[in-house]
């Protein structure tokens, strides 16, 4: 079942916006909800699950929002660059093809972890995984989206038998916007570290639909082998606010600069006046 363009599917789509979808989004820019503009969406039916294509655009570019809501009520969502649903159009095509090989299931070729097939797509720092597993339930197609570094993790699961249909959503809606993310073109700049006693701070710059963001995790090392690294809460910093961010740090380690000198901040002065000059004519 592709777009319907029904009445029916407009109580549809009213009703998911009407259930708090737009909240659990990756929005690290304040306000910018309310600057998102619907450019059109798609809902399909596959098996128990509805899923909705909607294409959204910000001032910062186009992209498309994948939402999942389950027979129980569950939603989870992924969020991909038009170029990123081109490659995953593609991808769509040739794990459809691969599945059709399988034939029916059985238990007794299933590989341990239930994964028949995977792929990975890599856009700017996020990393989508495509994994066709099978399970008591079936088979199915789970697209998970991450962040590296403590980031966040969000995935959806496609029934095998709809990933045609999924794959044809994502054509018509590509064809009528195209697959151009919009937003910088230029190259980003490499990530950095710094190392702090046993601590190190990842400093990664990456662009999403949003807008470019710099984002600033922290590891605490351990120099026990058998203990792994922990990484901590990481946070997301949008690119127009890096000035005034920089300024903030710039007066703290100002103001402790001085402290640490024994002295106190000098009092602003107010520069004297221009002595009056009385006008000559010519």
């Amino acid at each position: 079942m592709s777009d319907r363009g029904s009445h029916e599917d407009g109580l549809n789509a009213q009703k998911y916006h009407g259930q708090g979808m737009e909240s659990n989004s990756n929005n690290f820019d304040s306000g910018q909800q309310q600057q998102e503009q619907e450019l059109a969406t798609k809902m399909l039916q596959i098996q128990s699950k509805r899923f909705y294509l909607d294409v959204k655009q910000n001032r910062r570019g186009r992209f498309i929002k994948v939402a999942e809501i389950g027979a129980d009520g569950r939603r989870s969502q992924v969020f991909l660059a038009l170029s990123t649903a081109a490659e995953f159009r593609d991808h769509l095509s040739s794990f459809s093809d691969y599945y059709s090989s399988l034939g029916p299931p059985n238990p007794d070729s299933v590989p341990e972890d239930g994964k028949l097939k995977s792929e990975m797509m890599l856009k700017d720092n996020r990393r989508y995984y495509l994994d066709l597993k099978e399970n008591s339930r079936g088979r199915f197609l789970r697209v998970s989206q991450t962040i590296p570094r403590g980031g966040q993790r969000t995935q959806v699961a496609i029934p095998a038998q709809g990933m045609i249909e999924f794959r044809d959503a994502l054509t018509d809606l590509l064809e009528d916007f195209g697959t151009d993310d919009g937003g910088f073109k230029g190259e980003l700049p490499e990530g950095r570290l710094l190392r702090v006693d046993n601590k190190i701070f990842y400093f990664d710059i990456g662009q999403n639909h949003r807008g470019i963001y710099m984002r600033v995790s922290e590891c605490l090392m351990s120099f026990d082998p058998q203990v792994k690294n922990k990484f901590r809460t990481a946070i997301t910093v949008p690119e127009k606010c890096w000035g005034n961010f920089r300024d903030i740090l710039a007066e703290y380690c100002d103001k402790m600069g001085r402290a640490a000198a024994g002295t106190t901040p000098a009092a602003p002065t107010t520069p004297n006046p221009p002595a009056h000059q009385d006008m000559v004519s010519d």
